[in-house]
This record gives C-alpha cells, sequence and structure tokens, in this order.
C-alpha cells in the first residue's frame, strides 16, 4: 500500500471530526504531481472509459465527465480498494447511528451495515444488479460549473465517497470551488465550500449523514456541486465505492 493512503497518515479521527461538524473533511495530498498529471493526460484515451456525460445535454451544468471502465487503472483501483476499509468502519458506526440496515441487510448494530472490503461491497452490489463501475474523471472549463446532486446509483449505496484534485488551484484555474450543502430539519440550508489542493482529497457524503443534536443523531441530508470555473481548466478525480445499474 501506498504510504499516503496508510491510516496513520490519512488521521481517520480528524477526518472523521470535520464530518461531523461541517459535513466534508479534507485528506493530506493523496496523489502525487506525476500522477494527477498522467491521469488528466488520459482524459482523452477512450478505451479507459465506458461512457462519457455532457452536462449540459442533461441540465446538470456546464461541463463533461468520464467513468472508468472494468478493469480500472491501477492508480484508481488502489485508491478505490486502500480508502474503503476505513471509510466502512466510519459508515457502520454511521449507520448505527441513524439506526440503518446498509448493505448487508442486518440488524442496525455494530459493524453490521457494510462490508469490510472493497470486493465483498461489490459483490452485494452485483446481487443487486450494479454491475458497472463508478469512478470518474470530471473535467471544466471556463464558465463550467455542477449543479448541486447527490450520486445514488442503485439499491446499494455507500454513504461516503472521495474527490481528488487534480489541477492546481489559481495556478490552473481559477473559481470552481467545490460546494456541500447540508439539508437541515426545519432549518435553513447550510453551504460549506472547500478548495482542495493538488492531490488533495474531498471526503464527502453522497446523500445524508448522521449530525449530533439534543436528543441523540439526527438525519442530514447533503448535496454536492461545484461553483462556477473563471478561467483554465479544472480535472478531478471522482471515486464513488458502490457500483452502477
Amino acid at each position: 500500500m501506498d504510504v499516503r493512503l496508510r491510516d496513520d497518515v490519512l488521521d481517520w479521527d480528524r477526518a472523521e471530526g470535520q464530518l461531523e461538524r461541517s459535513g466534508m473533511g479534507l485528506t493530506p495530498p493523496l496523489l502525487s504531481p506525476d500522477e494527477c498529471a498522467d491521469l488528466i493526460s488520459g482524459y482523452d484515451r477512450d478505451e479507459l472509459f465506458r461512457s462519457t456525460v455532457v452536462m449540459a445535454r442533461h441540465a446538470f451544468g456546464e461541463g463533461e465527465y468520464r467513468y472508468f471502465r472494468d478493469p480500472l487503472i491501477p492508480v484508481v483501483q488502489d485508491l478505490r480498494t486502500h480508502l474503503y476499509p476505513p471509510l466502512a468502519r466510519l459508515a457502520n458506526r454511521w449507520a448505527e447511528r441513524l439506526g440503518e440496515r446498509g448493505a448487508l441487510g442486518a440488524p442496525p448494530g455494530p459493524g453490521t451495515a457494510f462490508p469490510e472490503r472493497l470486493d465483498e461491497l461489490l459483490a452485494v452490489c452485483a446481487g443487486a444488479g450494479q454491475h458497472r463501475p463508478t469512478p470518474l474523471l470530471l473535467r471544466y472549463g471556463p464558465g463550467g460549473y455542477n449543479c448541486l446532486h447527490q450520486d445514488v446509483y442503485g439499491d446499494i449505496t455507500f454513504p461516503l465517497q472521495v474527490a481528488i484534485m487534480l489541477s492546481s488551484p489559481d495556478v490552473d484555474f481559477t473559481g470552481g470551488e467545490s460546494v456541500f450543502v447540508e439539508q437541515r430539519p426545519r432549518a435553513q440550508s447550510r453551504p460549506v465550500v472547500a478548495r482542495p489542493r493538488l492531490g488533495q482529497g474531498v471526503i464527502f457524503p453522497v446523500r445524508d449523514r448522521p449530525a449530533p443534536g439534543a436528543r441523540g443523531y439526527k438525519r442530514v441530508a447533503m448535496k454536492h456541486g461545484v461553483s462556477t470555473v473563471l478561467s483554465g481548466r479544472r480535472f478531478v478525480l471522482g471515486v464513488i465505492f458502490h457500483n452502477a445499474r
């Protein structure tokens, strides 16, 4: 395993604290500048991808993204495989707090909602008809943006995902902040903005998270998007752990 993906380097307790406070957590750089450049250079290699989405055609925003095909390229497979186990431990704590059965369908309890390894989660996805890989590369040019949304691709949804910045903010592009909106019950929505550095990851909920309240934990819905890119090009690697139908 790459040293940058070790638990002691990533400091999962700190990331969990950030998620609980603001609904998203920043990691140290997960990819080197060369790895980021390699991923960007592969964007036009059609053989790496199973599909391309032009956002404007679907009123998703301005820009486009491409889903990787199986087998995933090694760097994406490594990230997906090694980031999953600590996130699964966190996802199981979230499910217990919210009283959810999760992907495994067992009654709520410690470690009962999501399996420990990625291959086990993908087997559950396959059993639900979700076979298509979901990691993707996103590209935005000037004027590009992404509307607020949630990445749900079927009945099986792993509650956390990671977006890794492949471009240098204020060097390769300006604008284009990562935006997260927390839709709180009986209250106005709360926005949070992040500006990850080159190679840095943002961990955030796919659709909701537990938030501490006066009477224990409550469910808070989350959406994410990207503000308008003012200049340059912005590339991001999205690492989603459940597969799609």
